[in-house]
């Protein structure tokens, strides 16, 4: 995972949930760990969004594919390149 892109998210993520935990490892199940709850899970998408400029609607959002870091890398970097 190592583009722009995925280290932009990475440190996002590791901001809004005050750990390094996503960056040593892709595969960490967040919302499985507690990492990721609801308010986070917002306070994600509003990060997100400041820093790649797209609209992400909570309501549309499948947890499924925001389960691990990885897949959050791979949901923004499909959104980046639309």
């Amino acid at each position: 995972m190592p583009s722009a892109t995925a280290e932009r998210v990475l440190a996002i993520l590791a901001d809004v949930l005050e750990t390094e935990a996503p960056r040593r490892d892709p595969e960490l199940r967040l919302y499985d760990v507690h990492l990721l709850d609801s308010l986070r899970t917002v306070e994600l998408i509003v990060a997100l969004e400041e820093s790649f400029g797209f609209e992400i609607s909570p309501a549309q959002l499948d947890r499924s594919e925001w389960a691990t870091p990885r897949l959050i890398v791979d949901y923004v970097a499909r959104r980046v390149d639309r």
